[in-house]
């Protein structure tokens, strides 16, 4: 009888338990609606945002500020509002420094001891090639880079964008997306003082940077772990002719030494996963020492290990790379690194996100209202095709040109090696053609194409020199393949038409790199 009676009231529980669960999941929906309801109603009464934008980098920034210079009114959420402390994202190629001039942000990369960058010093074996971006009449703007602290220059951006009384940048970090029936009405968030609230508005824009836990609600698509970065800063010191970013080609990777600032040097390489010496107990300092900087020319050596000998903070990040996938739900538009990603070998992926921000607000602009979910949709699957010629470029760039800095014992992988430096120090259209692609000054897949195709015949030349081999020609046969696997992926995942036609590239930079652009904010 006690049991029989036990039995019942744990049913009876447990059905009580049910009930009030299935109620308020209920509840919480139709009040989630309402709010939509509510706040789609004071959107045509005059108030609220047009746009929410998820993260205040270099992208939710720009964007926000160009948007709200189309008169839009942006809510920008941003987890941490201090002065960001990146290893990444410190350089600006001349293709993104026209881009940003034409977003009328170019005065954000100045004031910040910023540092003009020409070219590049290639070092591989006790050889030493300069190469410089070229003068090209066909690339309206001066053709340098700019590195510089990431955090100063993404400070910029944030106080130009909130120089605009149409931009609300709050800090606050966005739990999750509010969607209904596959349209994303808005987000929920917990502001600095820790409540939770909601925003609306009838475009979400997600910016939030590589770690974004918002893409998997979005985007059916996963970041692969290429390798990891590890640098750290050298402090009070200058490098040999500092407008030339140093490029070694060492083992296992590349190594790069740049200047920051007038007095602190960026030190970095590339390490791969199950080769990472630990930072904590002491062991990465002394790989550092011991087998990185002999590899260093001596010219530069001391400011290499200035920064390890004095305690620099050493710090070591994953390098990702991420198909751009379109999103199936309407309402909402995913930017930046938690879009797309490439190996930052190449250093564009602050360009790419300039160019895409370009694209959409010109895409946007003859919109009087975004509440038309199917005119976005439209809109994203145009932006999704016209931003290709410069994607698709830094993409399949970033993956070949990382591909063969990589040491190996391999003969065929190392003759690409010493043919990638070959080709680049050569002089002439090889290197004057591969210095504008690796600037943005040349957002053409053809051309990216080209090139590759004179890297490996120039590498198979070395092969069969003086003359064939039955293993030179084998190996020749193996290097050949090696790079139509780097290529291929990237035709399947960027699209052959768009990687092969030239009215795409010549629309692209008709539209977005002409000296006399119209859309310029």
């Amino acid at each position: 009888m006690d049991l029989a009676f036990t039995h019942v009231c744990l049913w009876t529980l447990l059905a009580f338990v049910v009930t009030w669960t299935v109620f308020y999941v209920n509840n919480r929906r139709k009040k989630v609606a309402k709010l939509a309801d509510v706040a789609t109603e004071v959107r045509r009464d005059g108030g609220g945002a047009d746009v929410i934008i998820v993260g205040a980098g270099v992208g939710g920034s720009a964007l926000a500020y160009a948007l709200a210079k189309d008169g839009r009114r942006v809510h920008v959420i941003e987890r941490d509002m201090r002065e960001p402390v990146r290893m990444m994202g410190e350089f600006m190629q001349p293709g993104g420094r026209l881009l940003l001039s034409k977003l009328g942000l170019e005065d954000c990369l100045e004031g910040i001891d910023e540092q003009i960058a020409t070219g590049l010093a290639v070092y591989k074996d006790g050889q030493k090639a300069l190469v410089s971006f070229p003068e090209d009449n066909d690339f309206p703007y001066e053709p340098t880079g700019r590195a510089f602290f990431n955090g100063r220059f993404v400070q910029r951006l944030r106080q130009k964008a909130s120089s605009l009384p149409n931009v609300r940048l709050e800090e606050g970090t966005v739990k999750s997306l509010i969607e209904e029936k596959g349209v994303i009405k808005g987000v929920t968030y917990k502001t600095s003082e820790g409540e939770e609230t909601t925003a609306f508005a009838p475009l979400t824009v997600v910016c939030d940077g590589c770690y974004s836990n918002l893409r998997r609600s979005v985007n059916d698509n996963n970041a692969e772990v290429l390798s990891y970065q590890v640098s750290y800063v050298s402090k009070n010191c200058q490098l040999e002719d500092p407008e030339k970013l140093k490029l070694i080609m060492s083992k296992p990777s590349f190594t790069m030494l740049y200047q920051i600032s007038s007095t602190d040097v960026r030190c970095a390489m590339e390490l791969f996963p199950g080769n990472i010496p630990s930072i904590s107990n002491g062991e990465m300092a002394t790989f550092l020492k011991d087998t990185m900087a002999p590899q260093v020319p001596p010219e530069f050596r001391k400011i290499f290990l200035k920064g390890i000998d004095e305690g620099a903070q050493i710090k070591a990040m994953p390098t990702k790379r991420m198909e751009a996938t379109l999103s199936e739900k309407q309402g909402v538009i995913v930017l930046g690194d938690a879009f797309n990603m490439r190996h930052p070998a190449v250093a564009s992926g602050m360009m790419v996100v300039l160019s895409d921000i370009l694209i959409l607000r010109r895409l946007i602009q003859p919109l009087r209202n975004l509440s038309d979910a199917n005119k976005i949709s439209e809109v994203i699957k145009s932006f999704y095709v016209i931003r290709k010629p410069m994607s698709a470029t830094v993409n399949t760039l970033g993956n070949a040109f990382s591909q063969v800095l990589i040491a190996s014992t391999d003969e065929a992988k190392e003759a690409m090696r010493q043919g990638c430096f070959d080709y680049l120090s050569s002089g002439g259209f090889r290197t004057s053609g591969m210095m504008a692609l690796l600037g943005g000054m040349n957002p053409r897949p053809l051309s990216l194409i080209f090139h590759l195709c004179g890297i490996t015949l120039s590498s198979i030349g070395q092969l069969l020199s003086p003359f064939p081999s039955p293993l030179g020609i084998w190996h020749s046969l193996r290097l050949f393949g090696l790079s139509i696997k780097m290529l291929v992926p990237h035709l399947k995942a960027e699209g052959v038409s768009q990687m092969l036609s030239p009215a795409y590239a010549a629309a692209y930079r008709k539209s977005y790199m002409a000296i006399d652009d119209k859309n310029r904010v």
